[in-house]
């Protein structure tokens, strides 16, 4: 007997057996039918299961990330693609955006260090209309990435991607200077263990996320370090940086920023925790 789409999401939700188990098998479970979720929950409950559920189900249970196997994820209220390639937006990072907008919210230049997906960028081009701005990655993947997220969301002609590495010397060359630079750079520590350091790091991060775009040294600080020092080169007389940090990174980060020349102000995430850093 065939299985409804409803008694498939409980059979899921069951195997799951996760705090976000249902969503993720509602967001499954509509994907394979084709269309939202809320479509799905208001008229397709007592549907046939569709045959394309099962083997989406089986990616998550050995650990994939939806947003991977969907191919996009939702943040700031906008849906982007994201692959392996780059990280997956993040909650957390919302709080950094709003605390950019509200540091600087009559940015006209907008520079991203480790644009990735280009979600930090491209939401704050959307919010800030008379802005421009450039994501710089190390990444080509993650530029191609960034590049088609600009051009779905209409802000291609005010978005630019360039390949650039700030552990490279003359990365900046040409860059000129910004009114507002956000970052939010490799800042897991290559000791820490699941759950030790950050709610970032799980296994499945570890596993289906880039390393490159995660870990930055034995105290994962090691790329603060080099851009920290370099920021003031990058800003106008009265331009903001705002760095994501980890949630135990704020006083070292903060000590590297008062000696590189700058004022100090931390914004914390909705669950409480240190997670951005405004320099001015």
């Amino acid at each position: 007997m065939t299985s409804t789409v409803g008694a498939a999401l409980r059979d899921a939700t069951a195997r799951l057996g996760e705090e976000w188990a249902r969503i993720d098998a509602e967001l499954l479970m509509a994907h394979a039918l084709g269309m939202t979720r809320s479509a799905m929950l208001i008229g397709a409950m007592r549907d046939p299961a569709p045959a394309g559920f099962a083997p989406l189900l089986e990616r998550r249970l050995a650990g994939e990330p939806v947003a991977y196997i969907l191919g996009t994820a939702e943040f700031y209220g906008r849906t982007f693609s994201v692959s392996p390639d780059v990280l997956i937006p993040r909650a957390d990072s919302e709080s950094v955006v709003a605390a950019a907008l509200e540091a600087k919210p009559d940015a006209c230049r907008v520079l991203d260090c480790g644009t990735g997906s280009g979600a930090l960028l491209l939401t704050l081009l959307a919010e800030l209309p008379a802005a421009h701005g450039i994501g710089i990655d190390r990444s080509e993947a993650a530029l191609r990435i960034a590049t088609a997220n600009a051009a779905e969301l209409n802000l291609a002609d005010r978005a630019r991607f360039e390949l650039a590495d700030w552990t490279v010397d003359g990365w900046a060359d040409g860059l000129g200077r910004f009114d507002l630079v956000i970052a939010n750079p490799p800042y897991v520590s290559l000791g820490a263990l699941p759950g030790e350091f950050d709610a970032l790091l799980d296994e499945n991060v570890q596993m289906y996320e880039p390393a490159g775009a995660l870990f930055a040294g034995p105290e994962g600080l090691d790329d603060y370090r080099i851009l920290v020092p370099q920021l003031k080169n990058l800003l106008e007389p009265s331009g903001v940086a705002v760095l994501e940090i980890g949630a135990t990174q704020a006083g070292e980060v903060t000590v590297m920023s008062h000696e590189a020349g700058f004022a100090v102000t931390l914004r914390h995430d909705l669950a409480g925790r240190p997670r951005g850093l405004i320099l001015t």
